[in-house]
């Protein structure tokens, strides 16, 4: 009988210090995802206690929005030591530049090993403190030719929803930031903390960043075919301990596999293997999480036929192990909240 560890003794809440830099033309929507994830109390959920601060040069002047909506900073840019996480909104307009205390100030974290995170546009903000320079970085898809003309020396990448390079995270248009914003709840406090958050705001818990920004338009044939995938889904869910295979997903689907790979992808901006093992990972997690199984039987249930494999795609996916995981995530652990992931 598996031993739960629903009812753990848990350790006091160590609180996770979020910074929201704020400057006038912020986007609005952006700083609503980031107060919606970060900035709303769900303790009562069992979810991770987080510490929202909204930064700015002073905080005695309200940072003006579009639409007449303004934003009242808490904390100036002092605090920005403080933070575990800074997180950057996109721009309304997006060759805004930002001001100098500003660019200053995330050079700095960016020493000190703080993660930084922008959101849509916000990497605009980061190329012009020059912490882009030589790195990968993502945008909305409509502005990758602007982010390359302006800032040639950022290696901008065509497309994916977001991207990390040297403990600097940017994220695609709109939904992606929210997309990213919970990849980093996932990351530093584990998968059901990201899948309680997503839950409270209806959206999806899981999209991973190599996932397209955006999917081909319907036809009235992706529009029939539409149904039969996600039966396949739901069929691939249900059985993730058993050795399924493309070819055996594309036998559920009545279609070969090369036909049924390209539906797929179409309807899912991933490919098929890929969402298999991004199902499996999520799977692992939450075992790891909430039971105290044996490694070899987490591995049997997610799918990975044995502890070796599922190690390995720990290791190249996640950058960490299934026991650094469970030891930092699983209900009760001491270092819950710290994350074992490299940076």
């Amino acid at each position: 009988m598996e031993q739960g560890k629903e009812n753990a003794p848990t350790e006091p809440r160590t609180v996770y210090r979020v910074a929201l830099v704020a400057f006038p033309g912020i986007r609005a929507f952006d700083v609503s995802v980031i107060t919606e994830v970060w900035g709303t109390d769900r303790t009562d959920r069992d979810a991770p206690a987080f510490d929202l601060r909204r930064v700015a040069t002073d905080t005695t002047t309200p940072v003006p929005m579009r639409g007449g909506l303004s934003l009242l900073p808490d904390r100036t840019l002092s605090w920005l030591p403080r933070a575990d996480l800074i997180l950057v909104p996109g721009l309304d307009d997006h060759l805004t530049p930002a001001p100098p205390p500003v660019l200053d100030a995330l050079r700095r974290a960016h020493t000190r090993g703080t993660t930084i995170a922008a959101l849509c546009g916000g990497a605009f903000t980061l190329a012009q403190a020059g912490l882009l320079d030589g790195r990968r970085a993502i945008t909305h898809w409509n502005l990758i030719d602007l982010l390359r003309a302006h800032h040639p020396q950022v290696a901008v990448v065509p497309d994916a929803l977001f991207i990390e390079d040297d403990n600097i995270w940017t994220a695609a248009g709109t939904a992606a930031g929210i997309d990213l914003c919970l990849h980093l709840v996932r990351r530093s406090h584990g998968a059901e903390a990201a899948a309680t958050i997503a839950r409270s705001m209806v959206t999806a818990p899981f999209r991973t960043g190599t996932q397209a920004q955006f999917i081909e338009h319907a036809t009235p044939h992706t529009d029939r075919d539409a149904d039969t995938l996600a039966d396949v889904r739901e069929h691939a869910l249900r059985r993730l301990h058993e050795p399924l295979t493309v070819a055996d997903l594309a036998a559920r689907a009545g279609m070969s596999p090369r036909t049924f790979a390209r539906h797929f992808t179409a309807a899912t901006g991933s490919t098929p293997l890929r969402w298999l093992l991004d199902q499996r990972l999520a799977a692992a997690q939450k075992l790891l999480e909430r039971t105290d199984l044996p490694m070899p039987e987490v591995a049997r249930r997610a799918g990975f036929g044995s502890e070796v494999t599922m190690r390995q795609h720990f290791a190249s996916r996640l950058a960490t192990s299934p026991r650094a995981y469970r030891a930092a995530f699983s209900a009760g652990s001491a270092t819950a909240g710290s994350s074992p992931i490299a940076r």
